[in-house]
């Protein structure tokens, strides 16, 4: 039995990750119902995902976009409300009518609203990594006060998820391996790396993602993020998580026990697989993914990563040694280089540079609220962004 309805909130509806959760929703009308969506400003392709799965709410980040939501709803006769701006993400994701939200707004923009997810006690689905990166105390804070349970929905933390121990405890764990399937420019020295496109860095081997965090993976700034993002979601110290370069991305992340045991989930490269487990956990569900044919990959490679040619990766490892706002200060840089990147404005080596640049000039300071943490952001973005223009200068 399916049990009752859920219903779904979808903060990121546009993006990579939302339209895997509606390929799951849509395989199980049974199980689950959409009851809100969000956009940043893409109105035409929230309107066309409005008409399909009816939700009783339609939010976009941007505020001038409501005006085109509005209008957009009506001329379709949807009875969907047409929301805009953070506090209606934030409404939404704490709204009692739904029991699960799926965080996976990209970037510092989604953190508020996952953090109303948990203070209100949703199943929250965190896609979002930079809610753990930037506020991974306060969420966890929130968790535990509003009583939300936390399902990871990277591939790598839900593949922990699920060789962890069934009670939740960590005994008998020695290390957490997160693999990386090394980006587009694996094997490569950090002189040939110069002059790499945008267009070449957002060519991922294995995944379809977002053109950002597909950057973030060329840079391994991704698995930097997902090693601090560990360190809140299963409590252990950054000496007991690793990284290893695993190019098949079969092999989604490994639990090593102190018995010799090393357990792994694998699974072919689709997001669906994790977005399923989460939304019906702990039922198993069909997620659409093709089952694994061991036979036909023959092989496994690991390496270890190399930390000249990305050292975005040390650099995530720093941050967690120094705590407090430092991770605020790793992802706004990182962000804003990575936008200046995309636009032609930053070099590919550039973002490490930058990132380190920042943590040098940055000293981070406190991360004992929402408030503080932003602060932090914003100073850290302006600090990038004055970064930028000087190395842009003749």
């Amino acid at each position: 039995m399916a049990g009752p309805l859920k219903t779904i909130a979808l903060l990121g509806a546009t993006g990579s990750i939302g339209g895997s959760t509606l390929d799951v929703v849509a395989r199980h009308p049974d199980r689950f119902r959409i009851g809100a969506l969000s956009a940043n400003g893409r109105v035409d392709e929230l309107l066309k995902l409005c008409a399909r799965f009816r939700p009783d709410a339609a939010v976009v980040a941007d505020e001038t976009a409501w005006p085109a939501l509005r209008d957009g709803l009506a001329a379709l006769g949807l009875g969907t409300r047409a929301l805009a701006g953070a506090a209606a993400l934030e409404e939404v994701a704490a709204d009692p009518a739904n029991d699960t939200v799926v965080a996976a707004i990209v970037g510092a923009a989604g953190v508020a609203s996952t953090l109303a997810a948990a203070r209100a006690g949703k199943r929250l689905l965190l896609a979002n990594k930079e809610s753990v990166v930037l506020a991974g105390d306060l969420l966890l804070q929130a968790a535990r006060a509003g009583g939300a349970t936390i399902l990871p929905v990277d591939s790598e933390h839900n593949a922990i998820y699920q060789c962890l121990p069934a009670d939740g405890g960590r005994q008998g764990v020695r290390r957490l391996l997160l693999t990386a399937s090394g980006g587009p420019f694996r094997g490569r020295r950090r002189a040939d790396l110069a002059n790499v496109t945008p267009d070449q860095a957002c060519a991922h081997p294995n995944w379809s993602m977002g053109r950002k965090i597909s950057v973030d993976s060329a840079t391994l700034m991704n698995k930097g993020l997902e090693v601090i993002e560990a360190r809140h979601l299963f409590g252990l110290p950054a000496s007991q998580i690793e990284v290893v370069v695993h190019p098949q991305s079969v092999i989604h992340s490994l639990v090593d026990y102190v018995d010799g045991s090393v357990l792994a989930q694998l699974g072919n490269p689709d997001m669906r697989t994790a977005l399923a487990y989460g939304l019906a956990w702990p039922e198993r569900i069909d997620s659409g993914v093709a089952p694994l044919d061991l036979a036909a990959l023959a092989r496994f490679d690991f390496e270890k990563p190399d930390l000249d040619a990305f050292p975005c990766l040390g650099l995530a490892y720093r941050v967690l040694e120094a705590g407090g706002a430092a991770p605020a200060v790793l992802n706004a840089a990182n962000e804003v280089a990575v936008s200046a990147f995309l636009q032609g404005k930053l070099g590919f080596l550039g973002i490490p540079d930058l990132i380190q640049a920042c943590l040098d000039a940055h000293p981070g300071g406190p991360a004992d609220s929402l408030e503080q943490l932003l602060e932090t952001d914003a100073e850290a973005r302006r600090l990038a962004g004055d970064l930028i223009a000087r190395m842009r200068r003749p």
